[in-house]
């Protein structure tokens, strides 16, 4: 909840539900007004910034020393400041201990399957890796229609929960003597219509591009 604002602060005021966003948006850069990016110029993910942009300086400090600001957010604490840029208003009667998963997880899988891969009514979509964002892309290919939504993950612990996002078959790659994607496109009769990446692994990049059909 906004407690406060600085200076020039429009977008916002005092008592208004938000979501803390780590890739901000300017809504002045080329990828603000793009429909294919939002890695925005000025506030995207910056690991070694730790500083407001306006005067590079913290607002934070613990016996004088500064504690510099986590990608732009800061929420390990109980209040934070941040541009106003990394903050997304919503419905002030939305639950705020339901919906702060959208700040990351949910948003991240979801717009990448529906805004990004767009797979068609009943298609074919790989899922690697089955955490939150997995789970949210899952979801967004369910949404889009998919006929068959397969699920890619090494811990079956895993499976149980995906079903309830749309997955409707699981492939544990060290259930096999061969690389995962020459089992999906033996699956799917070629390879999948899409595939969506989850997990930030190399090798798990390469499978999620090869299980594609040509």
């Amino acid at each position: 909840i906004v407690e406060s604002v600085g200076e020039g602060v429009t977008d916002v005021k005092p008592g208004d539900h938000v979501l803390p966003i780590f890739t901000g948006e300017c809504k002045e850069c080329r990828h603000c007004k793009s429909e294919e990016s939002n890695m925005c110029d000025l506030l995207r993910i910056n690991t070694d910034r730790g500083v407001m942009l306006n005067d590079g300086k913290s607002r934070f400090s613990i016996n004088g020393q500064p504690i510099f600001h986590f990608v732009g957010t800061s929420t390990f604490s109980e209040y934070t400041v941040l541009h106003v840029g990394c903050l997304a208003k919503i419905n002030p009667e939305a639950p705020l201990d339901k919906v702060c998963v959208l700040s990351c997880g949910i948003s991240t899988g979801l717009g990448a399957t529906l805004n990004v891969a767009k797979p068609k009514k009943g298609s074919t979509v790989a899922i690697f890796g089955l955490g939150a964002v997995g789970l949210a892309a899952a979801e967004g290919a369910r949404i889009a229609g998919a006929s068959r939504i397969i699920g890619v993950d090494l811990n079956p612990k895993r499976f149980d929960e995906a079903r309830k996002f749309g997955v409707t078959e699981f492939v544990n790659p060290k259930d096999y003597n061969k690389p995962v994607q020459e089992v999906i496109a033996e699956m799917t009769g070629g390879g999948v219509d899409r595939s969506v990446e989850c997990t930030g692994s190399v090798m798990a990049m390469m499978s999620a591009f090869e299980c594609v059909h040509d």
